[in-house]
């Protein structure tokens, strides 16, 4: 950090340092999403086994199934439909016409959001970067928290000051490196952990975006303005996984174990006594072949098979699963606690841990959103789209929650007079955009006017 205070050259052994620690931080952050694709501990497993000699190998004969659960992914994605799989609705504190705004985001911004969200909550931290296109026009996209490092300042505020964001390009041995800093960026390839400046860029280094032919520096209230928005999970920026990845480990183990029980106890185990013989395999291999073996005047075979436990296992498996959506703050929809039918109370209390989680969330990205918009409304100011204020952008999650419609649409009914019609309509199950409910009651109360006479439909009419 001295040397980007100092405004002293960055040197490339420097970024060089930063990214090799970054891809240490990054290996462990991705845990949750490994865990998302089913790519959890349990697939590395082995079982090994002691030789006459006591050495500890691999016993690659043995049974060794890997079932990887999918649980971590159930949460994860029950979290992104529950806050975000309608779309965030934007509005503005003043009666402002926001379409300028809007067209800026596109229609990708509703995509983007449930992609934040699951890259937010399988590794703590994922990046929005705003940027200028080559035609001149506003774009963004998500940047993985692997490919990019944050520089802060050293105030409590973390105010960020730089950044390195690295990549490596399809097919190549070419990792490509941007240094981000006050009103420019600097462009590096690595080759071989050998990092020089890109000779393909041919204005390097060179302004944050250019708009016309006049090059632009991002700059907010005389401060610098690095065009990355990290979007946290939790205060922390952790994953969620954090949380459960223990019960998630011992489900798959006791399944995996449990199957390979199951596959064993197929077998028969022979216990053989008096056998004259030395070679055990061989003794098994004459009792498959041949239906016998030589033992002497007081020896025997006997033939066993083990039993699988079922009901401990099933008590236990259901145990994890009760204690994998606590500690994943989790709904579990197969629960029979609320009947059939149940009320609206008992809805929300079985919601209650996923709102709990998503809350935390919501809080964290409506601050990152508001940062982004000071960059959309910094565009459409350069542009004269408009002058907007980024901190009276607002943003609703519509939480996609279950609910009993018939009491829902009672407890709208007996609210009629008590409060205002908005409000009913805000809350009413049915209604996703209140704005454009409210203009179809208009035109539907305009369309029938009681003071006017009814036309005859003939055309005849009194003479």
């Amino acid at each position: 950090n001295e040397l980007i205070e100092n405004e002293k050259p960055v040197k490339e052994d420097v970024i060089k340092e930063y990214i090799n620690k970054h891809q240490l931080v990054a290996s462990e952050a991705v845990t949750g999403e490994n865990y998302y694709f089913k790519r959890n501990e349990i697939t590395k497993r082995h079982i090994y086994k002691y030789t006459n000699d006591g050495q500890k190998v691999i016993d690659h004969d043995a049974t060794n199934n890997k079932l990887a659960s999918g649980w971590h992914k159930l949460l994860v994605d029950q979290k992104v439909g529950y806050l975000v799989g309608s779309a965030v609705t934007i509005g503005y504190d003043d009666n402002k016409d926001i379409q300028p705004l809007l067209d800026l985001l596109g229609d990708e911004f509703d995509d983007v959001m449930p992609e934040l969200v699951k890259g937010a909550s399988n590794k703590g931290v994922d990046w929005l970067h705003p940027f200028i296109d080559e035609n001149g026009d506003f774009d963004y996209m998500i940047v993985p928290m692997q490919e990019f490092i944050p520089i802060y300042d050293n105030t409590k505020r973390k105010n960020l000051i730089a950044g390195i964001r690295f990549y490596e390009l399809d097919h190549d041995d070419i990792t490509k490196v941007e240094f981000w800093e006050s009103n420019q960026v600097t462009y590096y390839e690595m080759i071989n952990n050998s990092i020089t400046l890109d000779s393909s860029v041919e204005d390097n280094p060179a302004p944050h975006f250019y708009y016309g032919n006049t090059g632009y520096g991002w700059s907010k209230e005389g401060k610098t303005a690095i065009p990355f928005i990290a979007f946290k999970n939790n205060n922390e920026a952790v994953s969620d996984l954090t949380f459960y990845k223990d019960f998630i480990d011992m489900y798959d183990t006791l399944m995996s174990d449990t199957a390979n029980t199951l596959e064993d106890v197929q077998e028969f185990l022979y216990e053989i006594k008096g056998y004259s013989g030395t070679d055990m395999e061989q003794a098994v291999t004459n009792l498959k072949r041949y239906k016998g073996v030589a033992v002497d005047s007081e020896g025997g075979v006997n033939i066993k098979q083990g039993d699988v436990p079922m009901d401990s296992v099933n008590s236990y498996l259901d145990r994890l699963v009760e204690d994998i959506y606590a500690q994943g703050q989790g709904v579990n929809t197969n629960t029979d606690k609320f009947g059939n039918s149940p009320s609206g109370i008992a809805l929300k209390f079985l919601f209650s841990l996923l709102d709990m989680k998503a809350n935390v969330l919501e809080r964290k990205f409506t601050k990152a959103l508001k940062e982004f918009m000071w960059f959309v409304t910094e565009y459409a100011s350069i542009t004269g789209q408009g002058d907007f204020e980024p901190g009276k952008v607002t943003f609703t999650f519509n939480k996609s929650m279950l609910m009993n419609e018939r009491e829902n649409a009672e407890i709208a009914q007996m609210s009629k007079g008590v409060i205002s019609d908005e409000t009913i309509l805000k809350n009413h199950s049915w209604v996703d955009d209140v704005q454009t409910e409210k203009k179809r009651m208009e035109e539907e109360q305009s369309a029938v006017n009681l003071d006017e006479p009814v036309s005859d439909p003939t055309g005849e009419g009194d003479e």
